[in-house]
């Protein structure tokens, strides 16, 4: 990947809206985060062939704010909400909406960050802080997000993991032995050994990330490796099995980038200094896949993009859990 620089990255998908997470399948098709403001949003869809369409939720609640996405074995999704209310709703491919998770233990559920599945049919769900608005939380050295799973017959859902400092994707990796997590404003990836009934054991950590690293998606590679992309620095870092970390892609300015990291480390709030990252051509990395045919390319989503970024893959990826979908 020596001299890959971002003008040289492909994209795919027309009129995308803040297309924060990309899922990728076998047949070619994409699914992407739709969220056009005022409430509107859902998931875009993009076919094998490039044509967009987007399948717009109906009667969302206020603010509706679709963030990470998970696409089921019917086609059909589940969507977390980052709006105000919260929560996680079921998207059908006519557009109807349906609340699917919006309290636990009688708690409302605040803004909720990420919505995954695994293969024992499991909902992993991330929410970053119980804070109202979010920004509370976003210093260095603050904690209070959580993860919760609930069985996907619909059992009740329960906190399996707490103070986690602002937590963004949470994925089940290949194995299906660990939750993976990452720490957005502790600038890492955990991971969680998982029980047989869901519950989460001690947490460990991957991956320390240098200065300017911000952790938000996060995906595997066949060889063991970890991949995530960092707002703001609009990084593509990829962990090794032993723990080596190198740097595939980044697209900052340097005297922006060495800014935000001072004012960050000092103690200011990261949003007005995460954003910058949405100046630059990848508008601010939020998601990565692995896709194409023999999951051999890269697919990244982004906060403020209006296309789907992708590049080739100097390693091939692991199958996630709804490419044969």
């Amino acid at each position: 990947m020596d001299g890959f620089t971002p003008g040289m990255l492909g994209g795919v998908g027309d009129a995308l809206a803040r297309p924060e997470c990309v899922l990728t399948t076998r047949s070619g098709d994409l699914y992407v985060s739709y969220a056009a403001g005022n409430g509107v949003g859902g998931v875009s869809h993009v076919d094998p062939s490039g044509r967009t369409r987007h399948i717009v939720a109906k009667d969302a609640p206020d603010g509706f704010l679709p963030n990470g996405i998970a696409l089921l074995p019917d086609r059909s999704f589940l969507i977390a909400n980052l709006g105000p209310g919260g929560g996680v709703y079921h998207l059908a491919d006519d557009g109807t909406l349906t609340p699917r998770l919006l309290e636990i233990d009688g708690t409302p559920l605040p803004p909720t960050n990420f919505v995954g599945i695994d293969r024992s049919g499991r909902i992993w769900v991330t929410v970053s802080t119980w804070q109202v608005p979010r920004e509370k939380m976003m210093f260095k050295g603050r904690g209070d997000g959580f993860v919760a799973v609930m069985d996907g017959d619909g059992g009740n859902a329960r906190i399996v993991a707490e103070d986690i400092d602002f937590t963004n994707e949470g994925v089940v990796d290949p194995t299906g032995a660990w939750l993976y997590v990452n720490e957005t404003m502790g600038q890492r990836t955990s991971r969680y050994p998982i029980a047989p009934n869901g519950d989460l054991g001690a947490r460990e950590v991957v991956a320390q990330y240098g200065p300017g690293t911000f952790p938000d998606g996060l995906t595997f590679d066949a060889e063991g490796g970890v991949w995530i992309v960092s707002v703001c620095s609009n990084r593509v870092v990829r962990t090794h099995a032993d723990g080596r970390q190198d740097i595939v892609l980044e697209d900052a300015d340097p005297d922006v980038l060495a800014d935000c990291i001072a004012r960050f480390d000092a103690g200011e709030c990261a949003r007005p200094l995460i954003d910058t990252g949405g100046k630059r051509t990848l508008g601010n990395l939020a998601s990565i896949a692995f896709g194409g045919p023999d999951l051999s390319t890269i697919y990244l989503g982004t906060l403020f993009g209006t296309r789907i970024v992708h590049m080739p893959a100097p390693v091939k990826g692991a199958e996630p859990v709804h490419w044969t979908f």
